[in-house]
């Protein structure tokens, strides 16, 4: 009988452990940051598949959405609306660009990295307008290479 216990004590503990770990990482949408005008603080996110971000409107006027062709295959596209939290689970390894849609060119950008980045090398090809550009260059250099 004691062992039975044991037994669904160690089990149960092993499924809360796998509950336990998805994290839940809060990006907020600035108009002025550590980083200048317009951003997304932090902009560069590491995460685990399972990880929930969400993207919080600390001020008024940011969206929050996925950048066509910047996100692993497989993965769902997001889109928030202005002025309004948005949150996704992020279920496939690789990058995963996001932009600002009314800011977009003035460099309001995000990268999350999601274990292996499988698709970073596709991710470089997209083309961004204006600052974008440029944030991303900086973004996506940060990403470890072999990972």
């Amino acid at each position: 009988m004691k062992y039975a216990i044991a037994t669904a004590a160690a089990f149960a503990a092993v499924l809360l452990a796998g509950t336990v770990q998805a994290a839940e990482i809060k990006i907020e949408m600035l108009n002025k940051g550590e980083k200048g005008a317009m951003v997304f603080q932090p902009d560069y996110v590491v995460a685990q598949p399972g990880d929930t971000i969400t993207f919080v409107p600390t001020d008024k006027s940011h969206d929050a959405q996925s950048i066509k062709d910047m996100i692993p295959e497989g993965a769902t596209p997001f889109k928030g609306k202005m002025s309004e939290a948005v949150s996704f689970t992020v279920d496939k390894e690789g990058v995963y660009g996001v932009k600002c849609a009314p800011h977009y060119g003035m460099g309001m950008v995000a990268l999350i990295v999601v274990g292996n980045p499988a698709n970073l090398e596709q991710a470089k090809t997209i083309k961004h307008p204006g600052k974008a550009k440029k944030a991303f260059e900086a973004l996506l250099a940060q990403v470890p290479a072999g990972n």
